[in-house]
C-alpha cells in the first residue's frame, strides 16, 4: 500500500491513530497526541520493507517529532543510513486501518 503525509493509520496495539507526518516508499514518520502535556506527541517510525515499528535510535533523541520539519529531519537521516529504528524498542507491524 503506498501512503501519504496525512493519511491516519491504526495500529493492532493502540487505540488511537496516528497521523503519517513525514514518508517515503519505505518509512514513515507517525505521530499521535499526547494528552498529558500540551505540545507533545508520542511517535512511530514504521519500516514497511521489515515490517517494524518503533522509536528512532537515539537514547537521547534530539527531536520531539511535534513540528513537521523534525518529521522530515528524521526521514532523511533514515533515507541515508544515518540513523534506523531503535533495536531494542522495535515490535512487529500490525496495521488495522487506513483512512
Amino acid at each position: 500500500m503506498r501512503y501519504s503525509v496525512g493519511d491516519r493509520i491504526r495500529f493492532k496495539e493502540e487505540k488511537r491513530p496516528y497521523t503519517v507526518r513525514a514518508c517515503d516508499e519505505r518509512f514513515l514518520v507517525c505521530t499521535k497526541p499526547y494528552n498529558l502535556r500540551p505540545h507533545t506527541v508520542q511517535y512511530t517510525i514504521v519500516d514497511l520493507v521489515e515490517e517494524i515499528r518503533g522509536t528512532d535510535g537515539y537514547s537521547i533523541s534530539p527531536y520531539d517529532y511535534y513540528s513537521d520539519q523534525d518529521c522530515q529531519d528524521y526521514l532523511e537521516e533514515l533515507q541515508s543510513g544515518e540513523s534506523h529504528i531503535s533495536y531494542r524498542n522495535w515490535i512487529p507491524l500490525n496495521i488495522m486501518e487506513t483512512k
